[in-house]
């Protein structure tokens, strides 16, 4: 267990260190803020969504601690090339695994297609660190709907 749990933690430490899609993105038809106020966590969604409702590109820019910065990394990469839909489904998905008690997921079920982003169920241990990881869903939830409010977590 110990070791799978390294192996977790070191996905976590190299998307923080090195995060994937971290850069502006010009030409990007959605965009969206997401701001967590306990830790100070800031960023930018940027997504480029085709005619058909295709999530062609998606990058991020901000700052944040390791839990916020891996999260963004990991999803950005999940995301490309999914339907609206598919990616409204990722949230759901995620955002259970996180949040809901551990007795309460079903383990065959928990983390179903989230690939990696499965690492990040042991935070629902921890609520400030829940919303380290759920910033940047949060915030893709509100490019997907064109909101233009900064999505929070509290």
């Amino acid at each position: 267990m110990s070791d799978l749990r390294d192996l977790y933690q070191d996905l976590i430490v190299d998307h923080s260190k090195n995060p994937r899609n971290f850069r502006e993105m010009p030409d990007a038809n959605r965009c969206a803020d997401g701001f967590n106020p306990l830790c100070g966590d800031k960023l930018r969604l940027y997504l480029k969504i085709d005619d058909e409702g295709v999530i062609r590109d998606a990058s991020f820019k901000g700052s944040g601690c390791a839990i916020s910065t891996a999260s963004a990394s990991m999803m950005t990469g999940m995301i490309k090339n999914q339907s609206i839909e598919r990616a409204r489904d990722l949230f759901d998905t995620f955002h259970q695994l996180v949040t809901r008690p551990h007795e309460e997921l079903d383990p065959n079920e928990a983390g179903i297609g989230l690939g990696k982003m499965a690492v990040f169920a042991g935070v629902n241990e921890f609520p400030a660190r829940v919303k380290c990881a759920t910033l940047a869903w949060h915030t893709l939830k509100n490019a997907l709907e064109d909101k233009q409010e900064a999505a929070h977590t509290e």
